[in-house]
């Protein structure tokens, strides 16, 4: 029976119908395939670019108006080769800026409180001495970076008399120092200015281009919008790749504009277990964010002291008591770059002043040949290098969970594994150590020991080891 013309132009209609929402279908699929590859992918946090040569360098923070008698560019530089042969990278120069005198505290002022942007202190020498200091430290191998204070000026700065609407202002409106802190002898810009942003931008590209170096130490750098520090990011690395440090501690800054922050979290809970007794949790517990939620490629700075710690009184002091070498060792080993302050090397016993000449005495110490021993091995060892080109933190379980922190980092065919005792007792401690089993050199000690899953070893109190395979 032969078929209607009307159902066949039906039947028709309909195949069309399907096929076209089969092609809507496996384009709506193809659609949601290509959204899924684009949106749920991971991102590296991280976009910022660090100098190559930052991978596993070390710094160093250098006083220089307490580092010589004489407090100028051109006596610190007899320290160079001492400092090299300790194995520091980058050096840090706290602010070289001519000093305000009005309200300045004690008879020197803080070298926070920055009178002329573009000019060099001459209690420290001139331009030239500091170009000249510059070049003698690219000539061995080394880098420098410069204390950049953007939150804050002296009150004589010119800047006062001649842009004053670049400054916040109290309900009065007058200066003001940054509110809420007894910073008497400086007073706060104002970042929602454009002209502040601009001025202080071209200053810090002036230094580079002018005098090379390489980057900056940034003073309270999360004072101010990270937008500002973003764009400046991005005009300094089109001058040359620079390295920059924040004093913060937060992960916002790595995106785009910093390549280290400081750990100041670290500094607390290894200040809580060596001198408040509390015990190895915090640490832990900072190990473990620090892998879970710190940025892959950020680097973190790590310090048992620094001018901020070690600056105000000229009185004895003990930060980490008998625990400071442990602490040493840990700041050289956890994930991130390691610093000296201005005399830490020499076992300076004192606090130094702030405000008043107060020179280090500088004499052979242990705490050099610790150091040295230390970042010989961050050099040529890939698991202890900075950020995503070292290894990750991996925590070795063992039974004194309360006193020893354990843990193995690996990268590239290189592994260190490290025990140290973060406790005033005598202990012996078992590892469950079987992912890490092999024959290991012992940094400290001229032997082998052979990891087999089972392993004890017997810490003194504060005591340490670590164990070092390579290529």
């Amino acid at each position: 029976m032969p078929i209607p013309t009307c159902l066949r132009i039906a039947c028709f209609l309909l195949l069309l119908t399907v096929s076209g929402c089969d092609k809507s279908a496996k384009k709506a699929d193809q659609t949601a395939e290509t959204v899924t590859a684009s949106v749920y992918q991971p991102h590296p946090y991280v976009e910022v670019k660090h100098p190559d040569w930052s991978k596993n360098a070390t710094i160093y923070q250098v006083n220089l108006r307490q580092y010589t008698p004489e407090g100028t560019f051109k006596a610190f530089a007899a320290h160079l080769p001492r400092l090299k042969d300790m194995g520091v990278d980058i050096i840090w120069l706290m602010p070289i800026q001519p000093i305000g005198v009005k309200n300045r505290k004690g008879t020197m002022g803080s070298p926070y409180s920055v009178k002329d942007y573009y000019g060099v202190n001459p209690e420290l020498g001139t331009m030239a001495d500091f170009k000249a200091l510059v070049a003698q430290i690219h000539s061995m191998g080394m880098h420098v970076i410069l204390d950049w204070v953007a939150n804050h000026s002296a009150w004589d700065n010119a800047l006062t008399t001649e842009h004053p609407d670049w400054y916040t202002k109290t309900t009065d409106g007058n200066f003001q120092p940054t509110p809420w802190y007894d910073w008497e002898d400086i007073i706060d810009f104002d970042y929602n200015k454009p002209g502040i942003r601009q001025y202080m931008t071209n200053a810090l590209t002036h230094w580079v281009r002018e005098t090379d170096i390489d980057g900056y130490r940034c003073d309270v750098a999360g004072f101010m919008p990270v937008d500002f520090w973003e764009n400046a990011r991005k005009e300094l690395d089109a001058i040359k790749p620079v390295f920059m440090l924040a004093e913060w501690e937060s992960r916002d800054l790595h995106k785009r504009a910093f390549d280290m922050t400081y750990s100041w979290s670290l500094y607390d809970q290894m200040h809580n277990t060596t001198m408040d007794k509390k015990g190895i949790g915090g640490l832990v517990e900072y190990m473990a964010h620090d892998v879970s939620t710190f940025p892959q490629d950020g680097y973190r700075m790590l310090f048992t002291d620094n001018h901020d710690k070690n600056s105000w009184t000229g009185t004895p002091f003990s930060q980490f008591g008998k625990g400071l070498d442990a602490c040493i060792v840990l700041t050289g080993t956890v994930n991130g770059m390691p610093l000296v302050y201005s005399g830490q090397e020499a076992g300076n016993p004192k606090q130094l002043k702030f405000f008043e000449k107060d020179v280090i005495e500088w004499k052979k110490h242990p705490n050099f040949d610790l150091y040295k021993k230390l970042f010989a091995l961050k050099h040529k060892n890939h698991a202890l290098w900075n950020g995503a080109e070292g290894g990750e933190m991996v925590r070795i379980f063992n039974d004194k969970p309360d006193q020893v922190v354990s843990f193995s980092r690996e990268k590239a065919g290189d592994r260190v594994v490290v025990i140290v005792n973060m406790s005033d007792k005598q202990t012996i401690v078992a590892l469950q150590s079987k992912n890490q089993a092999g024959t290991y050199q012992n940094l400290f000690k001229p032997i082998q020991n052979v990891l087999t899953g089972k392993d004890r070893f017997a810490m003194t109190p504060w005591g340490y080891t670590v164990l070092v395979q390579g290529k």
